[in-house]
C-alpha cells in the first residue's frame, strides 16, 4: 500500500468549506465514472470516511475539513501507486476549485 495526502488551504468557514467539499467525490464519480465505481461516504460532520474502487484497485481513506485546510488521507493499492502524482493533482485542483 502507498499512502496518499492531500492537503488543500481555505479561507472559508468550516460549515461552508464541508458544504463545499461534500460534493467533492460524487464530482469526481461523474467526470470519472467510467473509472470511479462503487463510491462509499460516511460523514459524521466535518469528517468523513470513503471508499470506492478504481480500475478494479480499492481505495479508503478518510478526508477531514479543518479551520483553515481539508485533509485527504488515503491507502493506494501497489497497482495506483503508479498514478499516484496524477491522483493527489487531480484531487487537489478539483478541491481548491470547490474552495475558491
Amino acid at each position: 500500500m502507498t499512502t496518499l495526502y492531500v492537503s488543500v488551504p481555505h479561507k472559508l468557514s468550516r460549515e461552508e468549506a464541508t458544504q463545499r467539499i461534500k460534493g467533492l467525490l460524487s464530482q469526481m464519480k461523474r467526470e470519472y465514472g467510467d473509472s470511479i465505481k462503487d463510491l462509499d461516504e460516511d460523514w459524521s460532520g466535518d469528517f468523513c470516511r470513503f471508499r470506492f474502487s478504481i480500475m478494479g484497485s480499492s481505495i479508503s481513506g478518510t478526508l477531514d475539513i479543518l479551520s483553515d485546510e481539508v485533509r485527504i488521507n488515503g491507502d493506494l493499492p501497489f497497482a495506483a501507486s503508479f498514478f499516484k502524482g496524477k491522483i493527489e493533482e487531480t484531487i487537489r485542483e478539483k478541491a481548491s476549485g470547490l474552495l475558491r
